[in-house]
């Protein structure tokens, strides 16, 4: 026999509650007075007592920020040095061939910069192209599938 394993004969009585309902008497837990003691007080989450709030000390952050995606940009000059003549370029090549990942392709791709380039390649409608860059494709002797030309 141990003295955890004892049942007390007389167990103690429940204490009786006072003021309004519940063990914390009269001012339950709300202090004397002052807004948050009256009913139905409600005080902004994020006042704090009049100091400038944790938000107001933020870094601000300036300027615009355009809600389209920008293009993923592939230079004339990584496509001459990755792709063989011949070869066809589109976003699944571009990819494979390491000059964009896959996340920044799913914005679109550009192929811009007017560097000279030798080989004939052949350029895939989905891809968009600078001026520069379309007239560089055309003298080397590639081809534009339809392509899109922006600016």
């Amino acid at each position: 026999m141990q003295i955890n394993t004892l049942q007390l004969k007389n167990k103690r009585k429940k204490r009786k509650t006072i003021g309004r309902g519940g063990k914390k008497g009269t001012y339950c837990g709300k202090g004397n007075k002052g807004q948050k003691a009256r009913s139905g007080a409600h005080v902004d989450p994020l006042f704090e007592g009049g100091r400038s709030t944790l938000i107001d000390h933020m870094k601000k952050v300036r300027g615009f920020k355009s809600r389209t995606a920008k293009k993923a940009v592939a230079s004339l000059e990584m496509i001459e040095k990755k792709f063989k003549d011949g070869e066809v370029v589109n976003k699944e090549s571009l990819i494979k061939s390491g000059i964009i990942g896959k996340l920044e392709a799913k914005d679109g791709i550009k192929i811009v910069g007017g560097d000279k380039i030798t080989k004939k390649l052949t350029i895939d409608k989905s891809i968009l192209l600078s001026a520069a860059a379309k007239s560089a494709i055309e003298k080397a002797g590639g081809k534009i599938e339809a392509a899109k030309e922006s600016k």
